[in-house]
């Protein structure tokens, strides 16, 4: 199993924290884990439609979108953080 996070805007327009998926296959990316749960509709698609809107975290790394998730335990996805 995968365990996705989800961080403020994005947690509160999916309605979770968190949710644990089946893994996706070896060659899957953050990106394709994007479209594929903003396909289910509803708050996911309103948080996970614009992947240029995001940001993502593998096993507590930032990545790129293009990054592959292999073997990770663990996807967070969130909005750019701005400091201040």
């Amino acid at each position: 199993m995968l365990t996705i996070v989800y961080f403020a805007w994005v947690r509160e327009a999916i309605g979770r924290d968190e949710e644990q998926v089946d893994r996706p296959g070896p060659a899957m990316t953050v990106a394709g884990l994007v479209a594929t749960l903003a396909a289910r509709g509803g708050g996911y698609a309103e948080a996970l439609g614009d992947p240029a809107r995001l940001r993502a975290a593998v096993d507590q790394r930032f990545v790129p979108m293009d990054t592959m998730i292999g073997d990770a335990k663990e996807v967070a996805l969130f909005p750019p953080v701005t400091g201040g």
